[in-house]
């Protein structure tokens, strides 16, 4: 299930939202959308999780959670 991740704060790492998903369960992929010109965050990335129940815990718990200041939002990616 691959999930997209919102409202990042310019400073969220990579590292830092991998730690968050796999406190949920084994997290397949990760990554942060970088802008090509200063390699500075977009403020997104997406999520993959192969197990359909962590992803939907992961959704439910982190949906609204605040990370960095910020409050992230959680959902579905689409394809």
């Amino acid at each position: 299930m691959k999930l997209l991740v919102r409202n990042l704060a310019r400073t969220t790492t990579q590292d830092e939202i991998l730690s968050l998903f796999s406190a949920h369960g084994k997290v397949d992929e990760c990554s942060l959308v970088l802008d090509k010109k200063t390699g500075q965050s977009k403020g997104f990335a997406f999520v993959e999780m192969n197990n359909t129940d962590d992803a939907q815990k992961a959704l439910k718990s982190l949906h609204h959670a605040t990370v960095a200041n910020n409050k992230i939002r959680v959902k579905l990616a689409q394809d």
